[in-house]
């Protein structure tokens, strides 16, 4: 025989029963795990979710299309070191969210997105129901890992597992499904209760093997031409001490990724970014923290020496050999590894030797006078440099300053102008190299520091997310968009020879993105000069408020696809292309 349900017995003893439902479930999890703070798109069936979750003390912040959300909690997941959550509806806002918790997982972020959805009866029988599709499944091949929530009674369980995978071993994007059905379900709460936990130690260290940190330290000792390269694991790390006091006991030249610029300050004397190629080409034996042998570093292979060796390291064993083999793999988080470095080293063991390091800081002083001479010259129409060069000054006296950055020309030679001394306080396209990630990256920098943020767009790039301008003047952000506009996609002199319509790369040269945010209540400048520059960004920074500044770039100026055009497949050239007649 069954034994009587707390309802039943309630009812028996006509007792009222405290109850509870899915959405309370899911809230009083999230808020047992720390969770503060959720970026979202409102709809069937989580609108009340949204509700609840923030007037029980949890931050919403809504956004106009759930891949820039996405992104947002992807970022904040990053900058925090914990999981960000993203809440979407069903079906096409899932998918939409899926860009922004694939690029998550790609880029090793943690971040759970919470998706609504239809009943699977419906869904496994084709019934056709609103919004119907499988989305677990959909969610699968791009993901950490994907799980769904049959039972009101499992929520607790689900929330646990989704942030604990999203944050363990190398972090990544989880996908949480929970069918309306199941978040409208009603259960006695004292059940209910007794449903959730907390997460103990769900990221824990993990250390290597003495064996390898002694084969790493005899490979670094045995070289003459060492090289450290800093990723944005590294950064994520949040061990910046431990990483600056290797690279400073050593001596090694090292050479940060976009992201992990400012682990150590751009102008630290060991830094070899200004002499990237020649230290790439010659390095004999090269250290990678946090850093991976993709196609951002050549997959290890084009621009290096082909004799280089490698010591990774990497928590997860299976990023090993994935291009090159590596001679040194250090397999543990990047804080464990480097305090077993420390201290099984002893003192002297590493040095480099002063050739080295001076004939890297020649080809950087070189590399150094090369470019403040581009950057000194002031032509007419404003090009790229001039622009940058006027908002590296102004963000130099604001150094608390998140710097965001998307586009082609505007990423590249932003990320060689704009020195960053803070670390976390650069985040761009990635690994990926996506576009989209603006807004969402610069909102939730925002929200999570309360630091001012300068995100500096191309302007195609913005054209992705620019709609979040009204939910950084809804919500009164101090984030300074500055667009690069020289009216097209990679540059804006480009021609159809057919007809009149635009050509592949054209955008509007007369456009005025600084009337945008107006139209959202924020405050819009156009800048035709470096001065102009100065003087809108000086102002908008010192304002605190939502600010956009169109800076109206020569439109030849830029290169096809950026520092990446050696991608582009090579077939039959435009230029021998006949047009056809009409």
């Amino acid at each position: 025989m069954t034994a009587p349900s707390t309802l039943e017995t309630a009812a028996a003893a006509d007792v009222p029963t405290e109850l509870t439902d899915g959405y309370h479930l899911v809230v009083d999890a999230l808020k047992m795990n720390d969770v503060d703070t959720i970026y979202g798109v409102v709809g069937i069936p989580i609108t009340d979710l949204a509700r609840l979750a923030q007037a029980q003390g949890i931050r919403y912040i809504g956004f106009r299309h759930e891949s820039n959300a996405g992104h947002a909690a992807a970022i904040a997941g990053y900058l925090n070191k914990k999981p960000g959550v993203a809440l979407t509806v069903s079906a096409p806002g899932f998918l939409n969210g899926l860009v922004a918790l694939a690029n998550a997982t790609t880029n090793c972020f943690p971040m759970v997105q919470i998706s609504g959805s239809s009943e699977r009866h419906l869904v496994d029988l084709k019934q056709g129901d609103y919004e119907e599709m499988d989305q677990l499944a959909a969610a699968q091949p791009f993901v950490k890992a994907a799980y769904r929530v049959s039972r009101v009674e499992d929520i607790g369980r689900g929330i646990a597992r989704a942030l604990r995978t999203a944050i363990s071993g190398r972090p990544g994007g989880v996908y949480l499904d929970i069918p309306a059905a199941v978040l409208g379900a009603i259960m006695p709460k004292a059940e209910g209760d007794r449903t959730l936990s907390r997460l103990v130690d769900p990221a824990p260290r993990q250390l290597p093997a003495p064996e390898s940190v002694d084969r790493a330290i005899e490979l670094l000792a045995s070289a003459e031409r060492p090289l450290v390269v800093l990723g944005k694991g590294a950064a994520y790390a949040q061990a910046d001490a431990k990483v600056r006091q290797f690279i400073e006991s050593t001596g090694i030249p090292y050479v940060p990724m976009s992201m992990a610029k400012g682990l150590l300050p751009d102008d630290h004397p060991q830094s070899a970014a200004t002499a990237r190629s020649l230290a790439l080409k010659k390095a004999d034996v090269v250290m990678l923290i946090g850093a991976r042998l993709n196609w951002l570093l050549g997959h290890g292979q084009t621009g290096w020496n082909p004799d280089a060796k490698f010591v990774q390291i990497d928590i997860d064993p299976k990023e090993m050999d994935s291009n090159q083999p590596i001679s040194a793999p250090l397999v543990g988080d990047i804080e464990s590894v480097l305090d077993a470095l420390a201290e099984r080293t002893k003192p002297g063991q590493i040095t480099v030797p002063s050739a080295w390091r001076e004939e890297l800081g020649a080809r950087s002083a070189q590399n150094v006078a090369k470019m403040a001479k581009r950057l000194e010259a002031d032509p007419h129409p404003m090009q790229f440099m001039g622009a940058l060069k006027a908002v590296r000054d102004v963000v130099h006296a604001h150094p608390e300053t998140y710097i965001v950055n998307e586009g082609a020309n505007a990423l590249d030679i932003a990320r060689n102008v704009i020195d960053m001394h803070v670390p976390r306080h650069r985040l761009d396209s990635g690994t990926w190299g996506v576009m989209g990630i603006g807004m969402g990256y610069a909102i939730a920098a925002a929200v999570e520091s309360g630091a001012p943020v300068v995100a500096i767009e191309g302007d195609s790039a913005f054209g992705f997310s620019g709609i979040e301008i009204e939910t950084i003047c809804r919500y009164q952000l101090p984030v300074v968009t500055v667009i690069m506009n020289n009216g097209g996609v990679y540059r804006g002199d480009d021609t159809n020879p057919y007809d009149d319509a635009p050509s592949p790369t054209t955008l509007m040269s007369a456009a005025r993105h600084d009337l945008l945010i107006e139209a959202f209540g924020g405050k819009g400048y156009r800048a035709t000069t470096p001065a102009e520059v100065t003087a809108a960004l000086t102002e908008a920074l010192a304002s605190g408020g939502p600010a956009l500044i169109d800076c109206v770039i020569d439109p030849s100026a830029g290169t096809e696809s950026g520092h990446i055009s050696h991608l582009n497949p090579k077939g039959i050239t435009v230029g021998n292309i006949t047009p056809a007649k009409k």
